[in-house]
């Protein structure tokens, strides 16, 4: 049945009857008399119209005799409902053929009175339910009453159809009017009493799992106290009707829908669902922590409170394929699929609007280092959610469907032009980067962690990074080189860059060899950063990993030499002998330089920091080895120069293990 064509017509004005029709239509004069204390049955009732017909039917106007005052008659009783009702079917019946034969001479001169009765009947029972605060609500009526009610809806509106197809017939005027408009309060109060069990539903989280500290904390007492499940219990029954509704509610719902749109009333259905399920939406993702933001409140939100919306809005967008999926499930119980299809784009159009509004404010922000790793969850929280959101719906709905990929791929692409954006930043920042206060004790400076670390974090986004640099970076031919991709370009450019920084900032220490530990300090940390890694040394190479490795051993030699290698010249025997004898104060002013060197290294290299405790280990072990070995040797030698006593302990000032120890006590950073 197509709804629209079924809807009847309105009616401003009623046909005047014939006066001329005898007792019956006396005694009809009598009965609206009555009628018109009580009622404005009379007035011509606006009733909807149907596509295309539009039919102007003059007020019905009777001469009433005064004197003709006697009530009306009453409503059917209950015991001849179901007679009156099959009465008025075969009246349709026949009105269905007098239409199909086209024979205006067999249409009857009057409305049988039964039709009257009949409608009469439907306007008592609304009044019934209907009656302001002793209103009866549809979820109290019983299943017979319920049926027998939207049965009667059914054949009065059918009435009502059938009758206008013959409404230039001036005899069928008042009981279109009358039927009409009692057709109309009973779809008024059907109206209601969806709405009405429309928002008798529960909220349920979409992702149970999810639940708070406190909620579990809430769990009632003998919940907590109750007995295990059976082994071999049943599993409970799912919920196959989340939002939330009774199935008895759902039944109510079902049964509404069908007859309203059955007598053409599925815009006024439709609108009655869409915009109270758009309500529960709006409820649900509230519930869920969602707050709606203007663009305007986001760009001048303070970033750590945008980074917690941020992370509450990823959470709840991930939940939308649950909410929508959950609404198509109701809609096609609800509505046939056609019409359920419809009601659902309606439904997610209201979802995504509100929704996505807040992922376009986020992208249209200000681009800042610290926002890009929000920036890539909220990327990667349309790349893997919109296409599940597409899949929900028809193809026929694909001009929706268009206008939603639009939108998440403008949202996309403004935060990939973002991160493309934050690098470049990034990349010019450490050229830039030109302080002249060299990192007390030679400790990795704070551009090498920053940097490090964030390229470390960013290569978790590594798959991502990767796409949004194809398709949003443009090569100005300032990265290295090489088949590699491009943010594999980026990333290779800003450790060529970080360690050219380095290398300007080791020439700020005076002494060579702390500038040798500052450069090892800093070449360590980001050689285990990559290690450690496998999406940066992915990107870095094994190449790259053995260069910074030699590059490590190299500032190791020239710590050697610039500190050890001079202190090691003391103990050279060149010099010590002359004719094959100790030359004896030669070698006090080597045992006194040697002295006040190693003094002079142990005082500051302990202040120095080597913050790798293996390169720290590996420093001592070193220099253990070729310190300690030759001063023994030395001292093994020539202690025996000096007369024991006084002499010995002005010139022999340390053991061999005093030097060991001395040296495990370097690069601890003491002061």
């Amino acid at each position: 049945m197509d709804p629209e064509k079924d809807k009847p017509e309105s009616l401003d004005n009623a046909i005047p009857e014939n006066n001329d029709e005898g007792d019956e239509a006396k005694a009809e004069k009598a009965d609206e008399v009555a009628e018109t204390k009580t009622t404005d049955e009379d007035t011509p009732a606006e009733i909807k119209k149907d596509e295309g017909a539009e039919t102007d039917i003059p007020a019905e106007s009777e001469a009433i005799e005064e004197g003709g005052d006697e009530d009306p008659a009453p409503p059917p009783s209950a015991l001849n409902i179901d007679k009156l009702s099959q009465e008025v079917d075969n009246y349709l019946s026949t009105l269905s053929a007098l239409k199909s034969d086209g024979d205006e001479s067999s249409i009857p001169l009057d409305v049988p009175n039964f039709v009257k009765q009949f409608s009469l009947m439907v306007e008592a029972r609304i009044a019934d339910y209907d009656s302001g605060q002793t209103a009866v609500k549809w979820s109290s009526l019983s299943a017979e009453d319920s049926a027998s009610f939207l049965e009667a809806i059914t054949r009065l509106s059918s009435l009502s159809t059938a009758l206008l197809a013959f409404s230039a017939h001036p005899n069928f005027a008042r009981s279109i009017n009358r039927i009409g408009a009692v057709l109309e309060r009973a779809i008024s109060y059907v109206e209601e009493e969806f709405k009405d069990l429309l928002d008798d539903y529960r909220f349920q989280d979409p992702n149970p799992n999810t639940a708070t500290n406190e909620d579990e904390n809430a769990k009632p007492e003998e919940e907590e106290n109750a007995p295990p499940p059976e082994e071999n219990a049943p599993p409970p029954k799912e919920d196959n009707h989340f939002p939330g509704y009774e199935d008895e509610v759902l039944s109510n719902l079902i049964r509404l829908s069908k007859m309203m749109i059955a007598i053409g009333y599925e815009t006024e259905c439709c609108e009655a669902y869409t915009v109270a399920r758009r309500n529960a939406l709006e409820e649900s993702i509230h519930k869920l922590g969602f707050e709606k933001h203007s663009i305007d409140d986001v760009q001048k939100m303070q970033w750590e409170n945008l980074e917690r919306e941020i992370a509450s809005w990823i959470s709840i967008f991930k939940q939308c394929p649950t909410l929508l999926a959950s609404e198509r499930n109701l809609a096609r119980e609800v509505f046939p699929a056609s019409t359920s299809d419809r009601v659902l784009c309606g439904l997610a159009q209201g979802l995504s609007a509100t929704v996505l509004n807040f992922a376009v404010a986020v992208a249209l922000t200000k681009c800042a280092s610290e926002k890009l790793f929000k920036f890539l969850d909220t990327y990667e929280a349309l790349r893997d959610v919109l296409p599940t959101l597409d899949g929900l719906f028809p193809e026929q709905e694909e001009s929706w469907l268009q206008e939603l990929r639009a939108e998440g791929g403008f949202i996309k692409t403004r935060l990939g032009e973002a991160t493309v954006s934050i690098f470049s930043e990034l990349e010019s920042s450490i050229r830039t980067d030109a302080g002249k206060t060299p990192v007390p004790g030679g400790a990795i400076h704070p551009l090498t962690r920053y940097i490090m670390n964030y390229l470390n974090y960013a290569c978790e986004y590594k798959e991502s990074i990767e796409h949004i640099f194809k398709e949003h970076h443009r090569n100005d031919g300032a990265e290295s080189s090489g088949s590699g991709s491009p943010f594999q370009g980026q990333v290779t450019k800003m450790m060529e860059l970080l360690d050219e920084n380095m290398e300007a900032k080791s020439k700020l220490y005076k002494d060579h060899a702390l500038g040798a530990i500052f450069l090892m300090n800093n070449g360590r940390y980001v050689l285990q950063k990559v290690r450690g890694s496998n999406e940066i040394s992915s990107l870095t190479g094994d190449a790259w990993c053995r260069k910074k490795s030699t590059d490590l051993r190299q500032y190791h030699k020239v710590y050697q030499r610039e500190t050890w290698g001079k202190l090691l010249s003391y103990l050279h025997p060149d010099g010590l002998t002359s004719h094959g004898k100790v030359v004896k104060p030669v070698l006090k002013e080597r045992f006194k330089n040697f002295n006040a060197m190693f003094d002079e290294i142990r005082r500051t290299q302990t202040t120095w920091v080597v913050c790798d405790d293996q390169l720290q280990s590996e420093l001592r072990v070193s220099i253990s080895n070729m310190v300690v070995p030759a001063y023994r040797s030395f001292l093994g030698r020539y202690g025996q120069v000096f007369t024991p006593g006084r002499q010995t302990e002005k010139y022999v000032k340390f053991q061999g293990e005093e030097i060991e120890n001395s040296i495990e006590e370097l690069f601890d950073g003491k002061k």
